[in-house]
This record gives structure tokens, C-alpha cells and sequence, in this order.
């Protein structure tokens, strides 16, 4: 019967059992091209391709720059006149409707005029609202969240500069007013940088800003997730990592660590340096003094060292 291919004959079947009736489809599509050569860095096989991927790798474990949440708000007069004259990157400011004219409220309208910022009148219950009950006296300023630096960005900073790295970190110093004097003191001091942690420690909120007094604005402040990897980090990459101690063995004028790539580690208000911060220093140092005072908080014990250092450097 005419088509019907099960007849006896009717199909050649070669020695592995594979048709080659009706072959003409298979011939043709093996005539056919395969399209252009993909590029190097595109075939798996390849030198580029693996290392393209190596790449891509690399820089997804980077960590990308943080900020510090949402937007902050800084309540009252005084508070709102401070933060202008500190240079914040102030966004907005909120002025309750009917809030009396006063000397600061006069300064604050001008300073916002002259910086461009948006300056809004609002009723005094949004005003509430919008600053968790605060009280504001009638005037707000809202801050955005700060953008902290890479940990190696510190170290591009110096080497840009021509310098030798310093940098400051902190180990969990969870007053905020400290960490702003630490800014302060490194921007003056000529330190490239300030590290603090990711976790359990004080971050660049208002507070620090404002206690700064500029200086955060010219400075670089970076998140570490692990502060004693990135200690380690750093050594690896050539500094020196020194950490402010009661019981260090060196007295800080007697260091000569100080003109070379250093990484100045400063402790906590009340534990000072964690266990395993002190254990990958290469050196703990002392601050001596001649009273019984136990220590210094975080703020003037960096200021202190820093001068140390920026004189040995001088």
C-alpha cells in the first residue's frame, strides 16, 4: 500500500539502528553556518572568559557604599541654627505656621536662601507628626541619611595625596558625639579617614554631624562589616595597626610607628579595646598620666594621639 511505511523494506536502517531515509534534512542543516565566532571573553573554555568571570566575582564581594537609613530630623532652634553653621547637607527646613520671628529663626531664613534650601511652612501638628513628637520650637531642619566611604577608599585618598595612610577606627564607641570629635580631630590632624563598625557602634546620624562641626563633610567615614578583618586588611596592604590601651606596652611618645603607614584603633567608652581587636594589633599603646584617672574617652584619648603622631610625622 502506497505510504505505508511499515512494509517490508521500506525503511534502511544503517548499523546503530539510526534511519537514513528522508536524510536530505540532516545534510542540510550540517551545510548551514553557526552564526559568528562568539568573542573570547564569551566562550566558557577560554583564558578571557575565566577571567572575566573571576572579575565579576571580585567585584560583587565589594561592599557597596551604605548609607545611614532614612532621612533625619533635627529639632529646635538652636539645634536647626547649629546644624546650618556646621555646613550639613541640610535638604529642607519645616517652619511651623505662626512660629514667633526671632534672631535664630531670621538666621536660619537667610542661611537657607543663600544655600538654596527649600524652605517650607507647614501646620505645627504636621510639624509634630513629621518629628516624632519632638520638641521643635517651631522650627525643623531634615537631614539625609550619610554615604560612608569604602574601607579602601581610605587607603586611595592618601595614596592620591601623596601621603602616608593614617586612619582612625573605632572600636564600638556608641556615643555619637564622640564619633563626631574623632572626625573632627582626624580632619585636623591630617588623617585620611575614619573606620567604625558596621554594627553595635555610633553612626554619622545628626548628632555626629553637628559635633564635627564641618568636618564630616571634608572626611571620609567608612562602615566595616567585620572591623577586625578590615584591621587585617589594612596590615596586609602595609600599615601598622596600633590600639589605644590602658595597659599598653608603649608609652605614645615613645612610639616610632608614627611617621609610617598607621592604622590608630581607639576603644570603647567603657570596655576599651574588644579582645580580638587588641589581639591583631601589632602594638597596643598607653597614653601616660600623672593623676589616677583611669582613662580618657574615646574623643580626647584620639585627639591626644593624633597629635602625637601628627608631631612625630612633622
Amino acid at each position: 500500500m502506497a505510504g505505508n511505511s511499515s512494509r517490508r523494506g521500506a525503511i534502511k536502517k544503517s548499523g546503530k539502528g539510526n534511519p537514513t531515509a528522508g536524510s536530505g534534512g540532516r545534510v542540510r542543516r550540517g551545510l548551514e553556518g553557526k552564526g559568528p565566532t562568539p568573542k573570547a571573553a564569551e566562550r566558557p573554555n577560554h583564558k578571557a572568559y575565566k577571567q572575566k568571570l573571576k572579575t565579576e566575582r571580585s567585584q560583587a564581594s565589594r561592599p557597596k557604599r551604605r548609607t545611614g537609613g532614612d532621612s533625619e530630623w533635627v529639632a529646635g532652634r538652636n539645634s536647626v541654627v547649629e546644624t546650618l553653621r556646621a555646613d550639613m547637607p541640610v535638604t529642607a527646613v519645616y517652619v511651623a505656621e505662626g512660629a514667633e520671628r526671632d534672631g535664630r529663626l531670621r538666621e536660619v531664613f537667610a542661611t537657607a536662601a543663600d544655600r538654596g534650601i527649600s524652605l517650607l511652612e507647614v501646620p505645627r501638628n504636621e510639624l509634630d507628626r513629621l518629628t516624632g513628637g519632638a520638641v521643635h520650637q517651631g522650627l525643623a531642619a531634615r537631614v539625609p541619611p550619610y554615604e560612608y566611604a569604602h574601607p579602601d577608599d581610605l587607603l586611595t585618598r592618601a595614596e592620591e595625596a601623596g601621603e602616608k595612610p593614617l586612619i582612625v577606627a573605632l572600636d564600638s564607641v556608641t556615643d555619637p558625639r564622640n564619633l563626631g570629635a574623632v572626625v573632627r580631630s582626624a580632619a585636623g590632624f591630617g588623617a585620611h579617614g575614619v573606620l567604625i563598625p558596621e554594627r553595635r557602634a555610633a553612626g554619622m546620624t545628626a548628632s555626629a554631624w553637628k559635633t564635627s562641626a564641618g568636618a564630616a563633610a571634608r572626611l571620609p567615614v567608612a562602615q566595616a562589616v567585620n572591623l577586625t578583618r578590615q584591621l587585617k586588611a589594612y596590615q596586609d596592604a602595609g600599615c601598622m595597626v596600633i590600639g589605644l590601651a590602658a595597659d599598653g606596652d608603649v608609652a605614645l611618645p615613645d612610639l616610632d610607628l608614627a611617621d609610617g603607614p598607621l592604622v590608630l584603633v581607639v576603644g570603647s567608652e567603657g570596655k576599651g579595646l574588644s579582645r580580638l581587636v587588641a589581639e591583631t594589633c601589632d602594638q597596643l599603646v598607653s597614653i601616660p598620666m600623672v593623676s589616677s584617672l583611669e582613662s580618657l574617652n574615646a574623643g580626647v584619648a584620639a585627639s591626644v594621639a593624633l597629635y602625637a603622631v601628627a608631631q612625630a610625622r612633622s
